[in-house]
């Protein structure tokens, strides 16, 4: 039997074999490291959380993003057209007055289907400040009439979908004179 007795006593956990005040502080230690990792554990999860959370946030307005600017390449292809049209216009002599209203026609249509998908075309008149978020200077020209850094001419519209500019306007700028 005390054989038996020895394995029971060896089997017994380590703790139980210390004296009542070492079994404390061996239990308290325990705690202490089991503490630890729960507050280690609660604090990953809580990032994981907060990663989670921004990953969602980034996809939802990538999201956004890709359904508002889907026609983004499509307006990149139609603004030649646009260009054409508006060098017809410069072209055509008064003689040819039906094709001119003709080619004005065509040009309005294209403008308004522009408008209906938020493409807006930027198209400074004479005198405008020049901006360049939104204009592309091609070249300055002197001039007693108009004031320095303002539009002189538009060489080519500027087009912006939504609040993305999609081409600048190419202008002419004005420049003091010497």
């Amino acid at each position: 039997m005390s054989k038996q007795k020895d394995e029971n006593q060896a089997a017994e956990p380590a703790y139980k074999k210390l004296l009542a005040h070492e079994q404390i502080e061996h239990l308290e230690k325990v705690l202490n490291e089991a503490e630890q990792k729960a507050q280690e554990n609660w604090d990953k999860a809580l990032r994981a959380m907060a990663e989670l959370e921004n990953v969602k946030r980034r996809a939802e307005r990538d999201i956004s993003s890709a359904h508002k600017y889907a026609l983004d390449r499509f307006v990149d292809q139609l603004i030649p057209v646009m260009d054409s049209l508006d060098q017809a216009l410069l072209s055509c002599g008064e003689d040819a007055q039906a094709m001119r209203e003709g080619i004005m026609l065509t040009q309005k249509m294209f403008a308004d289907v522009l408008k209906k998908f938020d493409v807006v075309i930027i198209d400074p008149a004479l005198g405008d400040a020049f901006d360049a978020n939104l204009h592309e200077a091609m070249m300055m020209q002197e001039s007693k009439d108009a004031k320095p850094n303002t539009v002189l001419t538009v060489i080519q519209k500027g087009y912006r979908l939504h609040d993305r500019l999609v081409r600048p306007a190419r202008v002419m700028v004005a420049k003091a004179s010497s």
